[in-house]
Parts: structure tokens; C-alpha cells; sequence
């Protein structure tokens, strides 16, 4: 558990090194419900099942999260399959905050609200597709 919210953390931690989407004419836009109104919300959106399991992200952005919802939108992307990971960054330091066990102790979601068992949610549940503009509605937990 602890390998893979590290994972996370390092997929975000690479914000503005992932390689950029085509332009396309479809887009994503994340609603994040949030908590507290400090730090920010980071989030990777990945567009192949080998990408998300090996983190390796088609975009990236962090947003404050000084009000709710926290929107992120990714315009320009191809039609096609995506999956997107995402935390918030509560006290601000860029990384997400484990227990000594591995377990985040700051919010965390995925796509499709999807849940892991033991981890990160699974591509099958957080995939989704994109052909147009897309919409979804984000509890972090």
C-alpha cells in the first residue's frame, strides 16, 4: 500500500513534465469537493491502462484549493479512455501524507469516485471516456 500511494505522490510530484495531450477538441473538467480551503488539489490524468498502473501521466495540475468546488479542466484531449488520480495537498508541502503504515491521511480520489481495495482504484473502475466536453463530480476522501 505504502509502494503505491508513493506512486501516486511521484506522479504528481512530476507536475509539469508530463508529456502533452494532442489538441483535440474534447476536455475533463474535475469538481472536487473539498474540506479544508488550504494547500492545493493535485491531480494526473493518464490516458492508457499501462500509464495509469505505471504512472506515467498525459497531463497534470495542481489548483489551490481556496474554494469549492475546486475545478480542474483539461481541454484539448483526444477522444479516447482516461483515468485520473488525485490528492489534496492539505498542509501544502507537495507531498501526500502517509501514516507509518502507508495509509494517506490527507484526501485522496480517483475518477469515476472509484474505490481501491488495498490501494489505488483500479483502471477498470476509474477509466472513463472522453468524446466532447466531459463533467465529473469529485469527493475526496
Amino acid at each position: 500500500m505504502k509502494t503505491r500511494i508513493a506512486l501516486i505522490a511521484a506522479a504528481v510530484a512530476a507536475l509539469g513534465t508530463a508529456a502533452p495531450v494532442l489538441a483535440q477538441d474534447s476536455s475533463v473538467t474535475f469538481e472536487f469537493e473539498t474540506g479544508p480551503r488550504t494547500g492545493s488539489v493535485m491531480v494526473v490524468l493518464f490516458s492508457s491502462k499501462a500509464g495509469y498502473d505505471g504512472n506515467q501521466p498525459v497531463a497534470s495540475m495542481a489548483v489551490p484549493a481556496s474554494s469549492s468546488p475546486v475545478t480542474v479542466t483539461f481541454d484539448g484531449l483526444a477522444p479516447g479512455s482516461y483515468g485520473m488520480k488525485s490528492f489534496h495537498d492539505v498542509d501544502g508541502d507537495g507531498e501526500m501524507d502517509t501514516n507509518p503504515f502507508g495509509m494517506p491521511i490527507e484526501p485522496y480520489a480517483f475518477s469515476n469516485n472509484a474505490v481501491g481495495n488495498m490501494g489505488p482504484a483500479s483502471w477498470d473502475r476509474a477509466r472513463f471516456n472522453v468524446n466532447g466536453a466531459v463533467v465529473q463530480t469529485i469527493s475526496l476522501r
